[in-house]
């Protein structure tokens, strides 16, 4: 699979699942252990791109990979409980779409080799990819 296509196809399918988000009726939504709010969804998604961003772009420099500290979604914020509004939507959209053309970019310029390339005990580049596609975020709120 085009690791490129797949992380693009997945900002597309959480933004169209967020165009319904405006109507969220403030109630957080449980799912397995944990709740899930538009905002943290998003707030998630974000940060997952951010993360693995930062890791594949220190692999390729050669330089040590830094351990994420984020609370993940073990957390809900006083942010994470706000109404989401159209102009979250509008902000998410801007974010979203630019983070997912800096993977495109980034994973465009890697050939084959570059991306199945096994690194110790680290996923490949190309595993990384699909991982930060996975819609385990956006679906967790799903459409309302």
């Amino acid at each position: 699979m085009n690791p490129a296509s797949a992380v693009e196809r997945h900002v597309t399918h959480a933004l169209a699942l967020a165009e319904t988000w405006p109507r969220w009726n403030g109630t957080p939504i449980r799912v397995d252990d944990r709740v899930y709010t538009p905002h943290k969804a998003l707030r998630r998604i974000t940060d997952h791109l951010i993360d693995h961003l930062a890791e594949m772009e220190a692999r390729l420099a050669g330089l040590p990979t830094f351990p994420d500290h984020w609370h993940a979604s073990a957390i809900t914020t006083p942010a994470d409980l706000a109404p989401f509004t159209e102009r979250d939507l509008e902000e998410a959209r801007s974010r979203l779409t630019r983070l997912a053309q800096i993977w495109s970019a980034r994973l465009g310029t890697l050939d084959d080799a570059r991306l199945d390339l096994v690194e110790g005990d680290a996923w490949t580049l190309r595993e990384v990819a699909l991982h930060v596609a996975d819609d385990y975020y956006a679906d967790a709120v799903g459409s309302l």
